[in-house]
């Protein structure tokens, strides 16, 4: 029996997508500035997708059979593509317009903190922020601020931040055996925590991190120890028993800062044969050495991305030329400046750092 597909259009770009699909989905397939941004959904994530509302798209054709144009626009995440469908998304004024709106609401009580947040550099929101802001805020009252909270002994919560996406509850709810946080309240009092100040234990809580859109929860092991764009991430695996071992290491030198799950293009966790490559704590908190990683090589950044800037995987490094001009001798140093400055003595590893690494840091392992 021959597969049926839906033919969809979306900003002028037809393509052929089997029947279920959502518009969202349909418009990654295309990729480039057709994908709608999407703070919430997340494609190894079942139930979510719909709340941040980044998404809406307008329908300006149903489908072949009923081509009238959906009266409201749509969350693209959520509204399955019908054979003949026409979407606009960036050629329709109305969905740039109510994408600003959203964005402005997004900003209502998310605070400042890009200078000092770990996200920065890989945050979606920020990204989203600089295509869809403002340069200012109509917003007169006092913001909602919370407590810093720890929530496990790796993570740490700034709820301020939060977004409020459910991201980070759905990954508790379909990898772990029990979920101790979750959304309290409701309305404008909103807001995610364990109960009663539970601590968040099991093996894949990390996870939350990297599905996190905004810097709301980080990694304690990472906090204040580098930027995203000073590191440099590379793929590397390890035999693992509890998780695939899959991970992009981000070094700076041949120190491992952190750890990660390897991400898409569109952020999130890459899928290795049919699953979603989810990595365990142990992976991503313990094994921060460079011996206890197969190296593959520089990870593929989109080259839009900060990260990206001033990796070159493709980098010949010139020889020298001195040895050779010299007849294979090497040219007398005058000095050894590290020898007689002592720069980069002693040396410091950043990861082994309980804390941010101040001067005062430095100035006590001197």
């Amino acid at each position: 029996m021959e597969k049926k597909f839906f033919k969809v259009t979306i900003d002028n770009i037809s393509i052929e997508v089997e029947p279920g699909t959502t518009i969202l989905q349909a418009a990654r397939k295309i990729g480039g500035d057709v994908t709608p941004p999407a703070m919430c959904y997340y494609t190894h994530l079942k139930g979510s997708g719909g709340k941040c509302r980044t998404c809406l798209v307008e329908v300006a054709a149903g489908s072949a059979a009923d081509p009238r144009p959906m009266p409201k626009l749509v969350a693209s995440c959520r509204t399955s593509v019908m054979d003949g469908m026409i979407v606009k998304n960036i050629t329709s004024e109305r969905v740039m317009d109510a994408r600003n709106g959203v964005v402005e609401f997004l900003l209502i009580n998310h605070p400042l903190d890009c200078p000092v947040c770990d996200q920065a550099g890989e945050c979606h929101l920020q990204d989203l922020s600089y295509e869809h802001g403002t340069e200012g805020t109509r917003y007169e009252f006092k913001r909602r601020t919370f407590e810093k909270e720890d929530i496990g002994p790796y993570i740490q919560l700034h709820m301020t931040r939060c977004i409020l996406c459910y991201r980070c509850t759905f990954v508790a709810d379909q990898l772990t055996d029990h979920r101790v946080h979750g959304v309290l309240d409701r309305g404008d009092h909103a807001e995610i925590s364990t109960y009663i100040s539970k601590a968040i234990d099991n093996d894949f809580s990390g996870n939350m991190i990297d599905v996190c859109p905004v810097g709301a929860l980080t990694d304690k092991t990472f906090r204040f120890k580098n930027r995203v764009w000073f590191t440099r991430p590379v793929d590397a695996h390890r035999n693992c028993d509890k998780c695939c071992g899959k991970v992009t290491l981000w070094l700076r030198g041949d120190e491992v800062l952190r750890v990660t799950a390897r991400k898409d293009e569109w952020g999130e966790v890459q899928a290795y044969d049919g699953k979603p490559g989810w990595i365990c704590n142990d992976c991503r908190f313990h094994k921060k050495h460079k011996s206890d990683w197969v190296i593959e090589g520089l990870t593929n950044v989109n080259r839009h991305s900060v990260i990206a800037q001033g990796k070159y995987p493709g980098l010949h490094v010139p020889k020298e030329f001195l040895p050779k001009v010299m007849d294979g001798r090497k040219p007398k140093l005058l000095m050894d400046i590290h020898e007689i400055s002592e720069v980069n003595k002693p040396e410091i590893d950043l990861s082994e750092i309980p804390g941010p690494p101040t001067s005062k840091t430095f100035g006590s392992q001197q």
